[in-house]
């Protein structure tokens, strides 16, 4: 584990790989955006000035062949793609990243950092692409602890006819007959490749040797090998001090007992809009915590009961709670939080000190400070916990409520009883009153 260097005392860059914009987003690839902005938000509180950069891929393979399928422009489907990024990350409630680029607007800092590239024998154009030589520079696969002749890099035989070695990658490709976007360059109409995207968007906001680069742990190879060969060998200096993983999101594979990669690819998606309708953002923010960022996580209904109880917990706890500082005997627990924060970041032994916290606070009776669990709650997101009536209520229990009240209506009590019964399951009581009836957390 290395410690953290700012490059300038006190103050600290992170750059995090975000969505390809073809699609709505899952809650695979929100992990990334919540891992980074809890980190964003314990530096600050360690005193550090953060600047969070969180880029769009807007132009991309993908995005072509999505917008074919659906007869639609790819700048067209780019753009409502985007908003609805924008529309689905803002309900996590854990505010916006200080920048979020599009590529597509980067484009004069991509070619000129391509020219770079081209300038010190590190690139070369070949019928309209430019490839980076991948043997040109002999550190390739520092990274990802590859042996650079067993490597694959993942652009199937497109162009390779064009180059000099199969291992080289594109960091420009000529504008194909069915594509309907394209720039001006010195090789030609055409269009970036992925991965001198993000060197261009990084570098463009943090300059270089910033530090922290993140993303999920898919993107170590060729995404982040290639950003930072690419990188060093146009600026000679690295394009950050730190390469931060997350682990993936998984989902039970059908028929099996093992586990498979959340993916669009595959179409076993749970899109973050539906997650935070059916479960609410803070059940799924704790969701997030309760797995090591490292590690992968197992999406499913049973993990989200339990971080949805694991919230309730909280809630219940916070409410004999008094606004003011926290007994001594408590101060402990916070150092073990921030201690755990500070150890690679490992919020499941941070919970342990919150949960300690709350046995504690309750075996206390109430009148407790709640000063310091605030502070803790705040770093992951989740201090509306103790705001008085901040419970959110999940769209599956509101139509729950409103199917009961239907069968109440129809005097079918056995399917009424039925429906108290499921509210009951997702952590709700209902209390019938002649406004009609109110949702509870449970006891």
């Amino acid at each position: 584990m290395r410690e953290l260097a700012p490059r300038e005392p006190g103050k600290v860059g992170i750059y995090a790989c975000g969505p390809t914009v073809y699609g709505r987003i899952h809650v695979g690839n929100a992990r990334p955006f919540v891992v980074f902005s809890l980190i964003k938000r314990f530096l600050e509180r360690e005193g550090y000035i953060v600047t969070f950069v969180a880029n769009v891929t807007d132009v991309n393979d993908k995005i072509y062949d999505a917008a074919r399928r659906d007869g639609v422009p790819s700048a067209e489907l780019a753009h409502e793609m985007t908003a609805a990024y924008f529309a689905d990350t803002e309900g996590l409630g854990l505010g916006r990243p200080d920048h979020e680029p599009l590529a597509t607007e980067t484009m004069a800092e991509i070619i000129s950092l391509i020219e770079r590239l081209v300038e010190r024998g590190h690139a070369y154009e070949s019928g309209g692409d430019v490839y980076f030589s991948v043997r040109s520079y002999p550190e390739y696969g520092e990274l990802s602890h590859r042996n650079v002749d067993a490597i694959d890099q993942g652009e199937g035989v497109e162009g390779v006819e064009l180059k000099r070695d199969p291992l080289d990658f594109a960091l420009w490709k000529t504008q194909k007959p069915n594509e309907d976007t394209a720039w001006d360059s010195p090789w030609g109409r055409g269009r970036p490749g992925w991965h001198i995207e993000c060197s261009a968007m990084a570098e463009t906001l943090l300059g270089v040797d910033f530090e922290i680069h993140g993303g999920g742990s898919d993107l170590i190879f060729p995404h982040h090998e290639n950003e930072a060969a690419q990188t060093r060998a146009a600026r000679g200096a690295p394009l950050a001090q730190l390469w931060v993983h997350n682990g993936m999101v998984r989902v039970p594979a059908a028929g099996a007992a093992a586990e498979e990669k959340m993916a669009k690819s595959v179409g076993n998606v749970f899109l973050l809009g539906e997650a935070l309708a059916a479960f609410g953002r803070d059940a799924l923010i704790m969701f997030f915590v309760q797995g090591h960022y490292r590690q992968p996580v197992v999406f499913s209904e049973e993990r989200l009961a339990e971080a949805a109880a694991a919230v309730r917990r909280i809630r219940e706890a916070g409410r004999p709670l008094v606004p003011g500082p926290t007994p001594d005997a408590f101060s402990s627990l916070k150092d073990d939080f921030f201690d755990a924060l500070a150890r690679d970041f490992n919020t499941p032994r941070a919970l342990e000190a919150v949960f300690e916290w709350v046995r504690m606070a309750n075996r206390a009776g109430g009148g407790v400070g709640s000063d310091d669990l605030r502070e803790m709650l705040g770093v992951l997101g989740l201090e509306n916990l103790l705001d008085a009536d901040a419970a959110e209520i999940p769209a599956a229990a509101l139509a729950l409520r409103d199917a009961r009240e239907r069968a109440r209506g129809a005097r079918d009590w056995a399917a009424a009883d039925r429906l108290r019964d499921e509210l009951h399951e997702l952590g709700w009581d209902v209390r019938d009153g002649p406004g009609g009836p109110e949702l509870l957390p449970r006891r």
